[in-house]
């Protein structure tokens, strides 16, 4: 029972007997097991293996890390065709706009109970003013430069 708590998702996954040498084991822990499964099911885990082992030990997570997004952009992909994660980000920035509505409404809705007060932004809400925006009164233009073929 103690050796099953040790191995990690890709050995547990895999069926096999996880090894101080396993290479998943850094990035694949057993607590995390559908992380595996996307990667596995997209890429295979002898692919995977090849790709963190072929590796310098310090680029071998970020491949991890960009194996993992690439398995949820393709799940993502099939469920929407189209849009792919694109899709699931638009559709919670509608989410965003909808409850920050909410909120302003729920807020003139209070005003007219306890005043204008209820209609001060919260700070997580207002954005900090940088000393040099107070400085400057007219700002450079932007000049853009386009290169030359």
């Amino acid at each position: 029972m103690l050796t099953s708590l040790r191995r990690c998702a890709a050995c547990k996954a895999r069926c096999q007997k996880c090894t101080p040498q396993c290479p998943f084991k850094p990035f694949f822990p057993s607590d995390q097991p559908q992380k595996f499964q996307k990667v596995q099911q997209i890429f295979g885990a002898v692919k995977v293996a090849k790709i963190i082992t072929g590796l310098d030990v310090h680029l071998r997570e970020e491949a991890v890390n960009s194996l993992v997004f690439e398995a949820e952009e393709a799940e993502a992909r099939l469920r929407n065709p189209v849009y792919g994660c694109a899709a699931i980000i638009s559709n919670l920035e509608a989410q965003l706009k909808q409850v920050e509505d909410d909120l302003h409404n729920a807020k003139k809705e209070l005003a007219t109970y306890i005043g204008p007060e209820a209609m001060i932004p919260t700070i997580s809400q207002s954005q900090p003013v940088l000393p040099q925006q107070q400085q400057v009164a007219n700002p450079p233009s932007v000049v853009y430069v386009t290169p030359l073929d």
